[in-house]
């Protein structure tokens, strides 16, 4: 606990917003569901901060991170976010991570005047929200919404000359957004979903979904477009490969899966193959100008090249800490009226977080330019972006192809 001094005569005991400690905190989930990608990116915003108060701080102060684990429960989730706006005093959180964790945070954060940037919440209901106001300026994500993900998958689905399809969704704001999404653009380029009447929606508490499995496969689709998170996930095509309802059917999976973790949680065939050999699917792709840098320093730090929603963490991270010394302010207030002004301003193009400390201490304006892309915040909180293309390798590895789908 820190302890206010006195100064001279006069000066009150509270500290104004320049003297304030800027405070971020995490929200990702270290257990649960999203744990096997939620580990790695809790890791991220560390070393971000660490990079920060090495250059000198915000505001002429360290940064002060403080982490919490939603647990991928939207339930836990939101005693987290209130945890940390209201008892931590955080000005700014990086996540939550699953849509559905962030819908039951968000609240929490605009009521306390905390700036919330998500790198993972994809959901397509996060802009519908915006867009009446819901957020009072204090949501923003550094990835795309899945309104162009599924776009994305269903042209994938299209190019591969399937032509019916039947879907899978968890049965969250994710799942069923991006389930809905591409159904109407799979349908509008000519293409037949076979259980539209009736989705196959799964419940993640569920101890077993066999019954799921078979509803997913009935009626022999081409295909099958698989909006799942890893854990539960991988239980329901594993009950499908043992129904024998998995062959010549080809799986198009989504972000919620990418690991190279995944094809060994869903297991192999009797013959020793991976039961999702040859699966693809789709993710935002990550190419903007400070990615050279992040993998390098996730080399140095890591022995590895980051993981999916690593560099859109990252950049999640360096915009509240660019904001907030834009602001000269270490609320969340100043953060979220300064967010657009460096992410999509007219300043000086920066990709390095120090860089664009120095200068804005300087008094002088900059638009960050991130890992994930250019991360230009549009009105809604929302940024554009491309899709790439990977497959499941024989190894059951994650290989991703040259094939970029736009977002439009």
């Amino acid at each position: 606990m820190g302890v206010i001094l006195l100064g001279s005569c006069g000066k009150s005991s509270s500290p104004s917003a320049a003297d304030m400690k800027l405070k971020i905190g995490t929200l990702f989930p270290a257990t649960g569901d999203l744990a096997p990608m939620g580990q790695p990116i809790t890791a991220t915003v560390p070393l971000l901060v660490e990079q920060v108060n090495q250059c000198g701080g915000v505001n002429g102060q360290p940064v002060e991170l403080i982490s919490a684990d939603d647990e991928t429960d939207p339930t836990k989730g939101n005693i987290a976010m209130t945890k940390l706006a209201e008892v931590d005093k955080v000005a700014g959180v990086v996540g939550g991570f699953a849509s559905s964790v962030s819908q039951a945070a968000v609240g929490v954060a605009v009521r306390n005047k905390v700036m919330m940037v998500s790198p993972a919440s994809t959901s397509p209901i996060f802009t519908d929200r915006a867009k009446k106001g819901d957020f009072k300026g204090f949501w923003a994500r550094t990835v795309p919404s899945d309104t162009f993900q599924a776009r994305a998958l269903a042209k994938l689905a299209h190019s591969k000359g399937l032509k019916r399809v039947s879907t899978v969704a968890i049965n969250n704001d994710y799942g069923v957004g991006f389930e809905q999404e591409f159904v109407s653009v799979f349908k509008r380029s000519g293409g037949t979903i076979v259980n539209e009447q009736k989705p196959t929606r799964y419940d993640p508490r569920s101890a077993t979904l066999n019954t799921e499995a078979e509803a997913t496969f009935k009626g022999k689709p081409d295909g099958v477009a698989a909006i799942l998170y890893a854990e539960t996930g991988s239980s329901l095509l594993r009950s499908a490969y043992q129904e024998g309802l998995t062959q010549g059917v080809q799986l198009l999976l989504t972000d919620g899966v990418k690991s190279d973790d995944f094809a060994k949680q869903v297991g192999k065939t009797k013959s020793g193959q991976f039961i999702i050999e040859g699966a693809i699917g789709t993710t935002a792709r990550a190419d903007g100008k400070a990615l050279k840098a992040l993998n390098q320093l996730w080399m140095d730090k890591k022995k590895s090249l980051p993981s999916i929603y690593v560099p859109q963490t990252w950049d999640a991270g360096a915009l509240l800490v660019l904001s907030a010394q834009a602001a000269q302010s270490n609320t969340g207030e100043a953060i979220s009226k300064k967010i657009r002004e460096v992410s999509s301003g007219h300043g000086q193009e920066v990709t390095d977080v120090c860089k664009g400390l120095s200068l804005l201490k300087a008094g002088k304006k900059i638009n960050y330019q991130g890992a994930s892309g250019t991360v230009d915040l549009d009105r809604n909180g929302d940024v554009s972006g491309t899709y790439e293309v990977w497959q499941v390798g024989s190894d059951g590895k994650i290989k991703v192809t040259n094939t970029v789908l736009s977002a439009e």
